[in-house]
């Protein structure tokens, strides 16, 4: 992909799968977040609409309301002082951006693709002390088809903290991977 593409070519199905393993990276931070925050059904709601989505639902309004109200829920958390619940909430949120990959070439889509599994790995971070695990299952998460959307877009933009460094470095880590077939 040249940086001057104005888009990028992205199917349904890439959509799906992008938001599948968005999904699958968010889901072990839930707990964290149930933890912390027990009774607020927000980032669960997110991911279950996202997993509706990657198995063939609908691409709805429910997406958007799910992934905003995680995120709602994720800035309580921080006001709260819940590090962890609000990374693990986030985490939730943006399995359902992952619906709303842009086919535009700007390196700020990379976090549609990637955002997910790096709040789920702060998440973890912030409760062991250690982000590495949760990266190398994301790496192990990825499939040939998500490596291949991310490879289309420009590398991971610099910014966003400890979680845009997560972000980068599993950027990194994909995009040098021999992707499996």
């Amino acid at each position: 992909m040249t940086e001057n593409a104005a888009t990028v070519p992205l199917t349904l199905d890439e959509l799906r799968a992008v938001t599948g393993f968005a999904v699958a990276c968010a889901r072990p931070a839930l707990e964290i977040y149930e933890h912390a925050c027990p009774g607020d059904p927000r980032p669960r709601a997110a991911i279950e609409a996202a997993e509706q989505f990657a198995g063939g639902a609908k691409r709805t309004r429910l997406l958007r309301d799910c992934a905003f109200a995680a995120h709602r829920a994720a800035q309580e958390a921080r006001d709260a002082g819940r590090a962890a619940a609000h990374d693990a909430a986030r985490a939730a949120g943006h399995t359902c951006g992952a619906a709303f990959l842009h086919p535009l070439a700007k390196p700020t889509q990379v976090i549609h693709i990637l955002g997910a599994a790096a709040s789920a790995a702060r998440a973890i971070e912030l409760t062991s002390g250690d982000p590495a695990a949760a990266l190398a299952e994301a790496g192990k998460l990825a499939s040939p088809v998500v490596i291949d959307v991310l490879r289309r877009y420009p590398a991971a933009p610099e910014g966003g903290g400890r979680v845009g460094e997560l972000v980068r470095s599993l950027d990194t880590a994909l995009r040098t991977s021999q992707s499996r077939t």
